[in-house]
């Protein structure tokens, strides 16, 4: 054996552990930052006695802030070369934005105060295109016609909605069905690991309507919020968003192909405030629209959720025809979240705005509000996380005309650690 090639595999193989050593204190640094944000660490399954020592380290921000500083730069020294094949790259580049993203929420801890768009941009690779009042209004418009009559749309909008609200004892069976459904459709594309599951809990008092808590061993937790009314087509996005293909599927084909396969350990930590919440909700929330392409959507409901809700049936199309047009002011909730977190506005003109603009009841309008004060800019992650998604899939070949790529592309993104700059 020459001397060159010797040099070659000495260097390829000291190379992993090295990538290995920044990782594990990356997932160390994400941990130490958790004692400091309660809402940081939205999942860990690594080793618990990593866990055990940051809790007894408590590590001030700023040695959390140096550690991170520190990581970058061993970082920068160690770059892939160009012609490294793409997965590896793109880890390296992953671990750079999270690292960096870590810094940015240490700095917003310690007091620095950043924009909307500037938080975004540091936190989640991403910046949400602004939409003007008018642009709403011209939406709003088209609504207001489908719901002629006197006082604001929202009360016209609203007492037609409460048709459609799954009644409380029927709620667990209509998430049950949905679930088997979505779950069964995600099982015709994709293959997932053996064992995988995950039950659902009814909880109370939360910001949010729904949450997937990872733990890791491809199971997951998933709590619905109660405290407002639940309408039907709540379901299937839930069902899709939380479960399959979406939160669920995602972290465990993360945990099976990232962290089993390929022994990388930054992958049992998800910290929430990072660009990987990015890609996490854009694709739970394109994942609806994988599974049930076109009209195929509508059509269940008709066929079986709706009647399993005791609701009626025969106006499922025109639910769903509504539910088209009012997705559209989707981008609503970033605008009054900009303002709102900007200082333009307070919270009361913030939820006037997500009443008139967004379609949201009161009661709603005010529990988004105080989604805000919890999660800050995360709101761009959802509509804004979903059409770069989209774009990103479509763009290699994965549309309504290509189900089967569209799945495939899907499942190679839910697989791979690209960032959010990467999808464009």
């Amino acid at each position: 054996m020459n001397l060159p090639l010797v040099g070659i595999l000495l260097t390829l193989m000291a190379a992993p552990p090295a990538m290995n050593d920044i990782s594990e204190q990356y997932v160390k640094l994400v941990l130490a930052l958790g004692e400091h944000d309660r809402d940081y660490v939205d999942a860990y399954y690594g080793p618990p006695e990593w866990r055990d020592a940051v809790k007894a380290r408590k590590a001030g921000l700023q040695a959390i802030d140096s550690g991170a500083v520190d990581l970058l730069r061993q970082l920068a020294a160690s770059a892939p070369p160009a012609s490294a094949e793409e997965l590896v790259q793109l880890r390296h580049a992953y671990l750079t934005r999270q690292l960096q993203s870590l810094r940015a929420r240490v700095a917003m801890l310690t007091g620095q105060k950043l924009t909307f768009d500037e938080e975004s941009k540091a936190l989640y690779d991403a910046v949400a295109p602004v939409n003007s009042e008018e642009h709403f209004k011209k939406l709003l418009a088209t609504l207001d016609r489908r719901f002629p009559g006197t006082g604001p749309l929202i009360e016209r909008y609203d007492a037609w909605r409460r048709r459609f609200v799954i009644p409380p004892d029927k709620l667990d069976a209509v998430f049950s069905t949905a679930i088997k459904e979505c779950r069964a459709r995600t099982l015709q594309h994709m293959s997932l690991p053996p064992g995988e599951t995950f039950t659902v809990e009814y909880v109370k008092d939360k910001s949010w309507s729904a949450y997937n808590w990872y733990q890791g061993g491809f199971r997951s937790l998933i709590q619905v919020n109660t405290d407002l009314p639940i309408y039907i087509d709540r379901a299937i996005d839930l069902a899709c968003h939380e479960g399959y293909p979406g939160h669920h599927v995602y972290n465990a084909l993360l945990e099976k192909t990232l962290v089993k396969d390929h022994g990388w350990i930054e992958y049992t930590v998800y910290p929430l405030f990072s660009p990987q919440s990015l890609i996490a909700e854009g694709t739970a929330n394109y994942g609806i629209q994988v599974a049930f392409p076109g009209h195929e959507r509508a059509e269940l409901e008709r066929r079986v959720l709706f009647p399993l809700a005791g609701l009626d049936a025969s106006k499922a199309g025109d639910y769903y025809e509504v539910y088209e047009l009012v997705d559209q002011l989707a981008y609503a909730g970033n605008e009054a979240a900009r303002r709102y977190l900007n200082g333009e506005i307070d919270a009361k003109a913030a939820t006037d705005w997500l009443e008139r603009y967004a379609l949201m009841p009161r009661e709603r309008a005010e529990q988004r509000v105080r989604f805000f004060d919890q999660y800050r800019s995360y709101v761009i992650n959802y509509n804004l996380g979903k059409d770069m998604v989209r774009q990103y899939i479509e763009k290699r070949g994965g549309t309504d005309k290509a189900p089967d790529g569209r799945w495939r592309e899907f499942e190679q993104l839910l697989s791979s650690p690209r960032l959010p700059s990467g999808l464009r």
